[in-house]
């Protein structure tokens, strides 16, 4: 037995521990010195099978590690002879002398060794070729960050980049993506194999920097029959084309594609389906022409996998675009095709659809040459949120023609939103309202202006709220109460009047107009001070500074320009509760159409004054109010204290009266009934032919 050292070991033991690695490890194996050259070694790696000892012993690290960053592992083993530090598992890529056509990577472990066959320090080299565990390990991040990156977003386009930016340069020199363009307008796909002539979109093309290539993306071809490419959407089967060259398939002497590909330097390519169940929806392109190695059976798996995520991230993006321009196309119909045109208020319009949210806007003509005003926008995207626009938008009109007042509509139109609120929560389930308490259904705003007193009304349910510019360009103040949101059945609303003068502007908008930008309300203000334009041109100035092509929401403008009635388009009388009044209103109604020029209607203007000053002085309550108003309509309207409405029934043959609102209903274009905090308006409207008429403001 030999006398032990210090630390335990005995005389030789390093002598035998290497002995025994070197003929009986199935790694690789280098017995450095200290002028780290090599010493011993045993020829299990591939690289060095077959090469006399001469070539190796004494040899350094550069001279032996031939198509491997030597210099690297020269540094590293220095650390180790010098501080004993030993060096685990790095990892170094080459091309070893034997293998030169392939990219081999090697694990590389250094230790000292205190007492080498001589007695001196050294330092072992273990080698272990791990390539194949590395390619596994780079497959599995690479889909691993195929599922991480691929796919964030719901556009298809996106989703095509994200797909490039994955596998270039990771698997591929160059990457294109090619998309079904019907894929990506949201059309409906049809089953069955992709005929060759169906045009493609470039969505992507990505080259790594030493791929020659001149491709721009969102170009839309057809790609040439028979291909790879068209082959890979008839069948929706992957294929690899390990060479490009005489020996292949697709020879480039037979095939003018095939002859540009390689005159670009592409000598290895697949073709990959974008597929889902339903079908496919487009091809993916792998090029290699920097790197020399051929793809193989193990890169088609993995190009199949990776494309298997992005084809579901195109078709969810795809059914979003289908389901948008349904949304879209069902909002655009229940929106105004037109708004009317009007000589008291000019209107002109923007709609900006973004994601077929439920913003709408409304022109309603009310009885006395008056208009009503409306921008709202529905919680929510998509088809639910424009189908309940659509129904808010009616109701909203409905209560509008009641002429209530923009408190009263907007109260009316919360317990509506409220109760389809109640109605959808039913349909799925979730009605749980413990406490009563409705949640947001949308935001309203609604204005009246009457052009006979120049009076704007305006009432706000949790709406944005609208700018007023004077003529002059002036802001006006104009502190209009913003009540609860539609839907929670419990908003208290308050109608804020404002006095304007001709050529003021109303300004409506929804919150995606602003949305995003800090400056957009300041930006908003300035183009409206530019009273000099016309509305369209003000629409077109807005759209230009706000517009936002990343908007996430839809966005919609109202700019209404108001006009009030001169003093000869409106005469007034006040007569008392007798029934000998009702001659003295008929000749009045007489002369003031004379002095207009309506001689034409004098007739069944004097009817219906009759009729209406009657029913005043009868079941009303004085003093009797007369009013006629001439604009693109007659209007007459006949004021009493009373607040009960008149009913038309039907009179029998017998009965001596009971006819005259049905004579009234006869004589006009519409009738109805308006009140007020105190007494009622009973109002007739005829149409005038050649009447006044206002420029066509239409968008």
């Amino acid at each position: 037995m030999g006398d032990a050292d210090t630390d335990g070991r005995t005389e030789g033991s390093d002598s035998a521990v290497l002995e025994a690695l070197f003929t009986q490890s199935p790694l690789g194996l280098f017995l450095f010195d200290e002028q780290l050259r090599v010493r011993r070694y045993n020829a299990t790696p591939r690289g060095l099978r077959g090469i006399a000892a001469d070539q190796v012993i004494g040899r350094t690290f550069g001279e032996v590690g031939t198509g491997f960053d030597t210099a690297g592992l020269a540094v590293l083993a220095g650390e180790t002879l010098r501080t004993g530090r030993s060096v685990l598992r790095h990892l170094v890529k080459g091309r070893p002398t034997g293998l030169p056509e392939q990219e081999t990577t090697i694990s590389v472990s250094l230790f000292r060794v205190d007492e080498a066959a001589d007695g001196r320090p050294g330092v072992v080299m273990a080698v272990e070729d791990v390539t194949e565990r590395e390619a596994a390990r780079a497959r599995l991040d690479l889909l691993h960050e195929a599922h991480r990156r691929v796919g964030t977003t719901l556009d298809a386009t996106t989703t095509a980049r994200e797909l490039a930016d994955v596998l270039v340069p990771a698997l591929a020199d160059a990457v294109t993506v090619h998309i079904l363009d019907a894929v990506l307008r949201g059309e409906q796909r049809r089953p069955g194999p992709v005929d060759p002539g169906r045009p493609l979109r470039r969505a992507a093309f990505l080259a790594g920097p030493g791929a020659r290539a001149e491709e721009r993306d969102a170009v839309l071809e057809t790609l040439p029959f028979a291909t790879p490419f068209t082959r890979t959407l008839e069948d929706g089967t992957p294929r690899l084309l390990a060479r490009l060259d005489d020996t292949g398939t697709w020879p480039p002497e037979e095939s003018e594609h095939a002859r540009a590909l390689a005159a670009a330097g592409v000598h290895s390519l697949m073709t990959v389906p974008l597929a889902v169940p339903e079908g496919v929806l487009g091809v993916l392109t792998l090029y290699r022409c920097e790197r020399s190695v051929p793809y193989t059976r193990q890169d088609l798996d993995l190009a199949a996998q990776v494309a298997s995520r992005a084809a579901l991230g195109i078709d969810h993006a795809s059914s979003y675009t289908r389901e948008r321009n349904t949304a879209t196309a069902l909002q655009r119909h229940l929106l105004p095709s037109r708004t009317p045109r009007l000589t008291t208020v000019e209107t002109a319009h923007l709609y900006l659809p973004v994601t077929a949210g439920g913003d709408w806007f409304d022109v309603i003509e009310l009885s006395g040459a008056r208009v009503g005003l409306v921008v709202g926008d529905v919680v929510g995207h998509g088809i639910e949120a424009a189908a309940t626009m659509g129904r808010l938008r009616t109701a909203l009109r409905t209560l509008a023609d009641l002429d209530l007042e923009p408190d009263e509509v907007l109260t009316h139109l919360d317990e509506i939103a409220a109760r389809l609120a109640r109605e959808s929560a039913d349909d799925t389930g979730d009605g749980n309202d413990v406490d009563g308490t409705g949640a947001a259904v949308a935001t309203c705003a609604y204005a009246v202006y009457d052009p006979a007193t120049r009076r704007l009304s305006l009432a706000s349910a949790g709406h944005p709220t609208p700018l007023l510019v004077s003529p002059a360009g002036e802001p006006i103040e104009a502190e209009a109460g913003v009540g609860a949101p539609l839907g929670t059945a419990h908003g208290a609303y308050e109608t804020t009047t404002v006095d304007l003068d001709d050529g003021a502007v109303l300004c409506l908008y929804t919150d995606g107009l602003l949305a995003g930008r800090d400056d957009a309300p300041h930006t908003l203000r300035r183009v409206l001070a530019h009273q000099d334009r016309s509305l369209s041109e003000t629409v077109d100035a807005i759209a230009y500074a706000l517009a936002d092509e990343h908007a996430e929401d839809d966005a919609v403008l109202l700019l209404a320009r108001t006009h009030g009635l001169s003093e000869d388009q409106v005469a007034h009388w006040d007569l008392p509760a007798d029934p000998s009044v009702v001659s003295t209103a008929r000749a009045l109604t007489e002369r003031q159409l004379a002095a207009w020029g309506l001689e034409g209607v004098a007739f069944e203007t004097e009817l219906i004054v009759s009729e209406l000053v009657t029913n005043a002085i009868r079941y009303g309550q004085g003093p009797v109010q007369l009013r006629l108003i001439r604009d693109r309509y007659l209007t007459c309207e006949v004021t009493d204290g009373s607040s009960t409405s008149p009913h038309m029934r039907r009179a029998r043959d017998t009965d001596e009266g009971g006819r005259g609102l049905y004579l009234v209903m006869s004589l006009s274009d519409r009738w109805g009934t308006r009140h007020a905090a105190r007494g009622k308006t009973v109002w007739s409207q005829q149409a005038l032919s050649g009447g006044p008429t206002a420029p066509d403001t239409r968008r």
